[in-house]
Formats: C-alpha cells, structure tokens, sequence
C-alpha cells in the first residue's frame, strides 16, 4: 500500500514538474537526443563487427574438403568394426 501511494505522489510531482518546467524539459530532451544515438550506434557497429568476426571464424574453421574425406574415412572405419563384431559373435 505504500508503495502504491508513493509512485500515485511521484506521478502527480513529476507531472506538475514537467508543466512548470516544459521548455527545460524540452531542452534536455534535445540534449539528450544525440548522445543516445552516439551511444546506440556504437554498440550496433560493435554488436555487427563482432557477428562479422564470429561468420569469418566459421567460414575458417570448416572447409568442405576435409569434411568429405573425414566421412569416407569414419565409414570405412565403421564398416571394419562391424566385421570384427560379426566374426566376434560367430567365434
């Protein structure tokens, strides 16, 4: 309850305030305006060069190439374990 009644008076003071003091409202406002946009578009430049860097490690880290000839390799591999298994049960 008395948090209720402390946010209706902060509401009421804050709404007399900003009619008394409209245009210096306003003037922060406009104040405030570029910094907020200095800020926002640093961290976008920011948040993009780092996904730019994350695509360029994956593109690095997995060729084609390789991937292919591991899984000629792993079947072939399987394939031989699976015969041990057959003349391991047949024995």
């Amino acid at each position: 309850m008395k948090t209720l009644i402390g946010g209706a008076i902060g509401a009421v003071l804050g709404l007399i305030g900003i009619s008394i003091w409209w245009h210096e409202f306003l003037q922060l406002l406009v104040g405030a305006i570029p910094v907020v946009l200095l800020l926002g578009g640093g961290l976008a430049l920011y948040l993009g060069f780092d996904e730019l860097k994350d695509t360029w490690k994956k593109d690095e880290t997995a060729p084609a190439s390789t991937a292919t000839g591991d899984v000629e390799k792993y079947k072939k591999e399987i394939d031989e374990l699976k015969g041990e298994i057959e003349k391991l049960k047949s024995a």
